[in-house]
């Protein structure tokens, strides 16, 4: 159950024709904040990015957990696979956090999980001025596609299940297409969803430890 951080903010970003609705925290005196970008079926009220943000925030990191598709449009098993319509929500975002005076200054930073993950990719592609890390969770990073691989100039972490067969080989695959600095890790023990005891913590320690380290 997602439980609303004391100093939580909604906000309704305006992107692509629709209002996106997103839950946005900002520590005291924090270098960065990271976007979720959640993948397919999934919202801002994702227990496992809740867990997430609620880690990155005790390590004094902004979070904005917001929802890239509409009610309607996440309904639909197609647009949750339309990865340059999420890579357009998530672009717009990253602009609008830009611009807003409590963020504008502030380091940001990516975290995709599943569809999400290739959106984050090829933002970070598009927008190397304002991503600084972007952080994959049991991502398909390969579904960003080889050009904005390529392109992606920040430091990128790919993390994956050792359990999620299938899922490793697709990151193995792009990570040899990535030339920035990068990582893949391998959680021992966890599937897909990291739903086993411990794992999705490991996750919350990598991404922590990555944006502590390059949203500075």
């Amino acid at each position: 159950m997602h439980t609303a951080d004391a100093n939580e903010k909604q906000v309704h970003v305006p992107a692509d024709g629709v209002t996106l609705e997103g839950a946005l925290v900002i520590p005291d005196k924090t270098p960065g904040l990271v976007l979720f970008a959640h993948g397919s079926g999934s919202s801002r009220f994702s227990p496992r990015n809740n867990f997430v943000a609620a880690e990155l925030q005790r390590a004094g990191l902004g979070t904005l957990l917001i929802d890239l598709l509409t009610r309607d449009e996440d309904r639909r098993y197609e647009t949750r696979f339309d990865i340059p319509l999420l890579t357009r929500r998530v672009v717009a975002v990253l602009q609008w956090l830009a611009n807003q005076s409590d963020t504008g200054g502030l380091a940001l930073g990516l975290f995709g999980a599943s569809t999400g993950a290739a959106a984050a990719l090829q933002a970070a592609a598009a927008l190397p001025k304002y991503v600084k890390a972007v952080v994959s969770r049991g991502g398909r990073p390969d579904l960003a596609g080889g050009e904005a691989l390529a392109g992606v100039r920040c430091p990128t972490l790919l993390i994956v299940g050792g359990y999620d067969d299938v899922v490793i080989e697709l990151n193995q695959k792009a990570d040899a297409l990535l030339s920035c600095p990068k990582e893949l890790v391998i959680v021992p023990g966890a599937t897909h969803l990291f739903e086993e005891p411990g794992t999705l913590e490991q996750v919350a320690t990598l991404a922590a430890d990555w944006f502590g380290r390059h949203l500075h």
